[in-house]
């Protein structure tokens, strides 16, 4: 077996990696196809999937620093011989909510490579500085210039609560960004990396030779570990771990081409030994939540969005869709694609359980006051199931209903559908990791959800009523046979209707039909 080496966790120096033992997925012989089929790189993933790691990769190998590729899959295919100047700026360190604060840093920034390279400026502004930048270190190489840009979108959205601060950033960074389209004799090759994919209009105005490689299957494991990248890389780490739950929590991410983990999923997990929501619990997306309930957003209609390549890259300040959003942060991924009336269409989903699951406590937690109350039911509700103790449920749910704070009714249009209803049930389960089917079909129809647990199958239908019970739901279910697709699995079947009343606001029927 492979000898064990260091974990590089939250490490994104290509040096380091190399001269210190750690683990090194090699995405070389891709850097050198970005060489060798273009100049111009965008490229959209979510928070740490290693954009800044793959972009010091490529300053290294431009640098020419040959040591630190020995053995890797460029290394016999470049020419160590020529070294190119890099020019690499870093959105990452800072915060920028302020108007003037992403002046001051790309001021900044612009200082240190002056100072770096014996440089004294006669330009006021930063544009016209990097443009003097780009000609001074190309006449002192004798080479063209690489240009790095990392997390070039961090400014907009770390101002995206404050509309006129996220304005004021996006027009300086068009301004700072527009120098490249001028200098394409001087450029040997510009990246661009960030999490959201914000339109060439509104940001590279002018730039459009920029090659998007967001959804370029050619590329599409550029970021993130493969299955392969798991088991041979990392095959001294899998000892003791069960390899089907390392697959079910972290991978899963699809951009055209094979899926890929989560990097820094799988580092904490080699190294704690124990499953949990690593990547989640850097970065709770209160924002996304937000969005959700303002656009009165099912959360079992979450777990299956379609969209389109025009939807999935329309994003800005004033236009946020919602699938664009959760797919370039990496809350939806790609599950199916289809070609109709030559339109690419896409099949959006959760990538794996640890989205899944984390993203459905997020958004209980926004309606429970007290977190300590909703942990509490969470587990509750597991015992409950455990012991198909309906009428517990029944009250379980009751009281969960009855604790919702008034207001937050008033901003739902709750009058008109069970959306509302049927998301507590949902994100209730989903945020036990529990296996919940929406929308699910059969020949008569469509079952509210679905949920299997234990060797058991339960089917949920829901009703809003007013104060008089029905038994619409469950008549229902038993009227279509909704059952029969089920019988084929000889596991016990739960029938369970569930009426809401439009007054009281709660569950007012709670019927349950073993088959």
């Amino acid at each position: 077996m492979t000898q064990r080496k260091r974990l590089p966790i939250g490490i994104q120096t290509f040096a380091k990696i190399r001269e210190d033992n750690y683990y090194y997925v090699d995405k070389t012989q891709l850097a050198l196809d970005l060489t060798r089929n273009g100049t111009y790189y965008f490229l959209s993933r979510p928070r740490r999937f290693g954009k800044s790691l793959f972009l010091d990769t490529l300053k290294e190998l431009f640098e020419g620093n040959e040591r630190l590729f020995q053995g890797l899959a460029v290394h016999e295919h470049w020419d160590w011989s020529v070294q190119y100047p890099v020019i690499r700026f870093s959105f990452g360190g800072n915060s920028y909510t302020t108007v003037g604060q992403l002046k001051q840093d790309i001021s900044e920034q612009l200082h240190a490579f002056e100072i770096a390279w014996q440089f004294t400026s006669t330009s006021e502004t930063s544009a016209g500085r990097f443009k003097e930048l780009i000609l001074h270190v190309k006449k002192q190489f004798e080479q063209p210039v690489v240009i790095l840009i990392d997390e070039y979108d961090k400014p907009i959205l770390d101002a995206i609560h404050k509309p006129e601060v996220a304005r004021d950033n996006r027009d300086v960074l068009r301004g700072f960004y527009s120098t490249i389209k001028d200098y394409d004799a001087h450029i040997k090759l510009a990246f661009f990396t960030g999490v959201s994919k914000f339109s060439k209009v509104s940001l590279f105005s002018g730039l459009n030779n920029l090659k998007d490689i967001t959804m370029d299957s050619r590329y599409a494991t550029i970021c993130g570990y493969t299955d392969h990248d798991i088991d041979s890389v990392f095959a001294p780490e899998l000892v003791g771990l069960d390899r089907q739950e390392i697959r079910a929590w972290y991978n899963g991410y699809h951009w055209m081409g094979d899926p890929v983990y989560n990097p820094f999923d799988v580092l904490l997990l080699f190294d704690k030994r124990q499953f949990k929501n690593y990547w989640f619990e850097t970065g709770t997306p209160t924002f996304l939540i937000d969005l959700i309930r303002a656009r009165q957003i099912a959360t079992p209609n979450l777990a299956r969005r379609n969209s389109d390549e025009e939807l999935l890259s329309s994003f800005d300040i004033d236009y946020m869709p919602l699938e664009a959003v959760m797919f370039q942060t990496g809350y939806l991924t790609i599950k199916d694609t289809k070609t109709l009336g030559g339109s690419l269409f896409y099949e959006l989903g959760y990538p794996n359980r640890e989205v899944y699951q984390s993203l459905n406590s997020a958004i209980l937690q926004r309606l429970v006051n007290n977190p300590n109350a909703q942990v509490s039911q969470r587990i509750q509700l597991y015992e409950l199931l455990l012991q198909n103790d309906f009428d517990g449920l029944k009250n379980l749910f009751q009281g969960f209903f009855s604790s919702i704070p008034y207001h937050w009714y008033n901003n739902n249009d709750i009058q008109e559908y069970e959306g509302f209803y049927a998301s507590v049930f949902y994100s209730y389960f989903a945020s036990l990791g529990l296996e919940v089917i929406v929308e699910d079909c059969t020949n008569l129809g469509r079952i509210d959800m679905t949920l299997k647990f234990n060797h058991q199958v339960y089917i949920f239908e829901f009703k809003v009523v007013e104060m008089t019970p029905k038994g619409e739901a469950l008549k229902q279910i038993k009227e279509r046979g909704y059952a029969n697709k089920y019988q084929v699995l000889n596991q016990p079947i739960y029938l369970i209707g569930v009426e809401f009343s439009r007054v009281s606001r709660n569950v007012l029927v709670f019927e349950v039909e073993e088959v």
